[in-house]
């Protein structure tokens, strides 16, 4: 898919700013569209017309964060959250509702469209390995199992349901359970970026995901974190 064929719901009651942003990501072509409220923004994110949506934290009538809980509710379409620079607590409190990255205001132009352009290219392919891999790929370890062209995951035959990155990063700890993943690489791969000292919003993907999977059946975690490095997907001996 082309990307202008690809349509971004912009959330922020800077009508200039919206203005602004959506000629300069038109120039860059994609499709925008403006809501100036955190009500009608999540009303136009779950009617399924746009690929992903840009919603900012200060928003009139519903605050982003109450926004993107009514979507998650029944939406996993993928969700960049703009927070105020410098407020950590924003971030968390964003990933761990769903949001698929974040990027702090004011922001550099040209950083949200690598953003966007990085979250697209994760959701719309059915692999995100550099490695070849079957299109309709199956992987299974212990009670966990995911299809990458569905793009589901069950956990002890019940359906869990993960957003676009935490599906992602599954995905690379099963093709690589028992190994260690660097930090890096994960970043790379998954959120499409180089790892930056500060960015904390891997580490937050990671943590969700363990929460969704739950323990394994012996009560050990199925993902562990080796310090200094990475991750590691554990399996039963």
């Amino acid at each position: 898919m082309s990307v202008d064929k690809f349509k971004i719901l912009l959330v922020d009651d800077d009508e200039e700013l919206c203005e602004l942003v959506a000629d300069y990501l038109g120039v860059e072509g994609f499709s925008v569209e403006c809501a100036h409220d955190g009500v009608s923004g999540a009303e136009k994110i779950l009617s399924g017309q746009f690929d992903l949506a840009v919603l900012d934290v200060m928003l009139p009538k519903m605050n982003g964060f109450d926004a993107l809980r009514r979507v998650r509710e029944k939406s996993n379409v993928p969700v960049l959250i703009l927070t105020a620079r410098g407020d950590d607590m924003e971030r968390i409190v964003g990933l761990e509702i769903g949001a698929d990255d974040y990027l702090p205001k004011p922001f550099n132009p040209r950083e949200l469209v690598a953003r966007l352009r990085a979250i697209l290219r994760r959701t719309n392919k059915p692999q995100i390995s550099e490695e070849p891999a079957s299109p309709n790929e199956r992987l299974r370890v212990d009670d966990v199992e995911a299809n990458t062209a569905a793009r589901f995951v069950k956990v002890d035959g019940k359906e869990v349901e993960l957003t676009s990155i935490e599906f992602d990063l599954l995905i690379q700890f099963l093709r690589h359970a028992g190994q260690v993943i660097s930090r890096e690489n994960l970043s790379r791969d998954v959120l499409g970026r180089r790892l930056s000292p500060f960015d904390r919003s891997l580490d937050m993907h990671v943590s969700n995901l363990r929460k969704k999977l739950g323990v394994r059946a012996d009560r050990h975690e199925r993902i562990k974190t080796v310090r200094s490095v990475g991750y590691i997907y554990t399996v039963n001996s």
